[in-house]
């Protein structure tokens, strides 16, 4: 059981509130805005728990009524109100999760398709529409940072920025392997085919984060930018490609109007790998670090789409599984996170 420690939230967001008052508070706009964002945060948290709580009590009272004069209509009413009820606690048991380092950041996620052309390539457009929807439907932000469409279908990688409130927090488990297996729409002779492709998801780094990268490091290139289908190509060398030598980091981005800002936005792009690659090796500083390969194919994947000769999507870390594979594919992944999140609290 997740315990939801309100009296420790209000403790937290008092003392956060009250460092606002000191004159001295607003010197740092990078501070303050980071405190702020925490108020904002807490009071989101504490105002739902306190919803909540209120509408239980509310319950409870109605129950105590039907005890004493059953009403089979306001019954109906109240277990409807109590399934409610439970969906909302689900809720802020999966919040109370989110106490990562970096879980309330925007999120970057990459999608590169494995070996098998068209096929896999295919596989990478549907995971991508699978999180576009997500995303949506959770009121997240979506920005297309960089696209490379396939040469007959699907993509060869789309790196795009979801942001809102802990949108790491809630994909960062989404990072791994995907395995598809089905009759193949490219297959003349109806073939079962499966399919892989990498899922990469980075916390954006905030103004607050420092990294230090050496500019003699990197290398620049710039060309025209074209998005998927051949849209809003741009006549200019606008698009941004950035090559960290040191680890063969490659981050391009073209979803900007100018060539600044899109080397900007790859710049954040680069301190996010950079950062995460750094702290996942241990290391003190980015010169330490050196470039890091996964295959992206049988056996490391952290989870399977079957469409055929069943249908069943399965989380191989957890266990989850869900027999409605449109469903998934249309967006509907919650259960695969919260699985996921809940794991990894009991570790």
């Amino acid at each position: 059981m997740i315990l939801f420690d309100i009296a420790k939230l209000h403790k937290e967001l008092k003392e956060l509130e009250e460092q606002t008052t000191n004159a001295e508070f607003w010197n740092n706009s990078k501070d303050s805005a980071k405190v702020l964002k925490k108020i904002t945060l807490l009071k989101n948290k504490t105002n739902t728990y306190q919803k909540v709580e209120t509408e239980l009590n509310n319950t409870l009272e109605i129950v105590k009524l039907l005890q004493e004069e059953p009403d089979e209509s306001l019954e109906q009413d109240v277990i409807g109100q109590v399934n409610l009820l439970k969906k909302q606690v689900e809720k802020l048991e999966i919040e109370t999760l989110l106490s990562g380092k970096y879980d309330d950041n925007n999120a970057i996620v990459t999608i590169h398709p494995g070996a098998g052309g068209t096929e896999s390539q295919d596989w990478a457009q549907m995971l991508y529409r699978m999180y576009t929807r997500w995303a949506v439907s959770h009121e997240y932000e979506v920005k297309e940072l960089d696209y490379l469409e396939g040469e007959e279908a699907g993509l060869k990688s789309v790196t795009f920025l979801v942001s809102g409130d802990f949108a790491y927090g809630h994909l960062k488990g989404e990072m791994g392997v995907h395995r598809l297996v089905r009759i193949s729409p490219f297959d003349s002779g109806g073939r079962r085919h499966t399919s892989f492709a990498s899922v990469e998801v980075l916390p954006e780094i905030t103004d607050d984060i420092e990294i230090e990268i050496n500019p003699d490091d990197l290398r620049i290139d710039t060309y025209r930018a074209s998005g998927a289908g051949g849209q809003h190509i741009n006549k200019t060398s606008s698009a941004v490609r950035i090559t960290h030598i040191p680890t063969n980091i490659v981050v391009a981005c073209q979803s900007e109007r100018s060539q600044i800002q899109n080397r900007e936005t790859a710049m954040r792009m680069l301190q996010s790998k950079l950062m995460d690659m750094k702290e996942k090796e241990h290391k003190e500083t980015i010169n330490d670090l050196k470039g890091v390969q996964m295959d992206i194919a049988w056996g490391s994947q952290i989870r399977s789409y079957v469409f055929c000769p069943y249908t069943l999507v399965k989380d191989h870390r957890t266990g989850y599984e869900v027999g409605n594979v449109q469903s998934v594919m249309d967006g509907d992944l919650d259960g695969f996170i919260d699985a996921y999140l809940k794991q990894n609290l009991q570790k």
